[in-house]
């Protein structure tokens, strides 16, 4: 697959790390000389430095060729022109932007992204996207993740164990014996920042993260195994006012009902803003890292505290202060990587990458086959895929014993006509089943391939 991916910034260079490690051919697009260095030289993919929505430039970049051209510059502008002209001039078959202004995503301008207007196949908005994450989180006391598939009936849930989780040391094989109505599987691991593709002998360790599929009505009882049984929060500090802490309170307020939220913002001009646009929200103008703010937001009485600023390092900090002050939970949001693995250590109970969350939201896209949904565990690691396996798959009618499912792959649960099927050896799949899986990276393209569409089969 040929792909043209207009900036090379953080999403643009995991995304090109992504394909590129898949044997696509990828060329990337940036005006800044530094970054189109940095990435030739680390990542085996073209590399041209000019402005991406510049109708030579593209052609340069092979767009008259490409399959796909995702574009996710600094500017909304540039990403929308580009696609514009891929599509006009090129004829990229699928286009796709990154969107972060929402004046652009309001539904009284719903035409805009269409064919005949500005053709844009697929919009990603990673201030919804990551509202919508932590919307997520706030459902599921004690999970740092928390992903629906296959139309909400499953979910993917990250959860760290601690030293008094009740299931920890015990032999995975066990805990079908010990919750036999609950339907759980355990995909991954993560042990001293390393992936572990568990088997039926491997144990869960304290400090472990792990991430288990399981049927959405079982996850409270499976939370509980897990030793969490914390209440909904009902109550939200938003630190932060910038355009993901303004839609994480819009989202509260209009999904979360019963919770009330607070927002602080260091901005007063912003903070006036933001006030005018929330209805429920109590707008506090100061800084997060003054505990006389964090009194008069009452975090004392806070069952979760969300760090959602442009600075990491304020987010960070600022949850420290929450947590020291009596916030039960403290979410927040970081771009570096490099921080990830210091602050589960510091007692912040979830971190949020918007990088991350957009390129899975991206990846779902590229992915060949019958490609629902896709988590991405890690980096490094690998992903949680949905798909759909139609008659043609070469899994369908085979017990999964049969299957000879590639290395590195671990079916999660099976979903046929709405009903979640926890898999089995003897567990047959069968056409136009669901099925959700995790993959290493090194399998990926096997999965496309049982997953894909067979020409005959037209």
């Amino acid at each position: 697959m040929k792909v043209v991916i207009c900036g090379a910034g953080l999403v643009g260079t995991s995304i090109a790390q992504h394909l590129a490690g898949e044997n696509n051919d990828v060329t990337v697009v940036d005006q800044d000389a530094s970054l189109v260095r940095k990435i030739s030289e680390t990542l085996d993919v073209r590399s041209i430095q000019g402005h991406a929505s510049q109708p030579d430039i593209l052609e340069q970049a092979g767009a008259n060729e490409a399959d796909m051209l995702i574009a996710v510059t600094f500017s909304d502008e540039i990403n929308m022109v580009a696609c514009q002209v891929g599509h006009s001039l090129f004829e990229v078959p699928t286009k796709i932007a990154r969107i972060r202004q929402p004046g652009y995503l309001k539904p009284i301008w719903g035409d805009l992204f269409t064919r005949e207007n500005m053709p844009i196949d697929v919009i990603i908005s990673p201030e919804r996207e990551v509202a919508r994450a932590i919307g997520r989180r706030l459902h599921v006391p004690g999970a740092f993740d928390v992903v629906p598939m296959a139309n909400g009936l499953v979910s993917v849930v990250g959860v760290r164990c601690n030293e008094d989780c009740p299931i920890v040391n015990t032999p995975m094989r066990q805990l079908t014996e010990l919750f036999p109505d609950l339907s759980i599987t355990v995909v991954g691991i993560i042990r001293n920042d390393k992936g572990i593709l568990p088997n039926s002998n491997d144990r869960m360790l304290p400090g472990d993260d792990v991430y288990f599929v399981c049927d959405s009505s079982h996850v409270s009882r499976a939370m509980a195994a897990f030793g969490h049984e914390e209440e909904e929060g009902r109550t939200v500090i938003i630190a932060g006012g910038g355009n993901i802490g303004l839609t994480l309170a819009e989202e509260i307020e209009q999904e979360h009902e019963g919770v009330r939220s607070r927002l602080i913002e260091f901005d007063d001009k912003r903070a006036r803003a933001v006030a005018q646009q929330l209805e429920q929200t109590m707008v506090l103008n100061g800084d997060v890292l003054d505990l006389e703010i964090l009194e008069e937001a009452h975090v004392v009485n806070t069952e979760t505290f969300v760090a959602v600023s442009n600075d990491d390092e304020v987010n960070i900090i600022g949850s420290l202060l929450a947590k020291r002050a009596g916030a039960k939970r403290t979410i927040a949001l970081v771009n570096k990587h490099s921080y990830g693995q210091l602050i589960t250590t510091l007692g912040i109970d979830a971190v949020v990458n918007p990088r991350v969350i957009t390129v899975s939201s991206i990846l779902q896209h590229v992915r060949r086959g019958r490609i629902r949904g896709i988590y991405s565990v890690r980096e490094d690691f690998g992903e949680v895929i949905e798909a759909e396996a139609l008659e043609t798959s070469v899994l369908v009618n085979r017990s999964l014993k049969e299957s000879k499912l590639p290395k590195g792959v671990i079916v999660g649960a099976i979903v046929r006509d709405e009903e979640v099927i926890a898999p089995r050896g003897e567990t047959v799949i069968g056409k136009n089943d669901s099925v959700i899986l995790f993959s290493t990276y090194e399998s990926i393209k096997q999965v496309e391939k049982m997953f894909s569409v067979r020409v005959d089969f037209f």
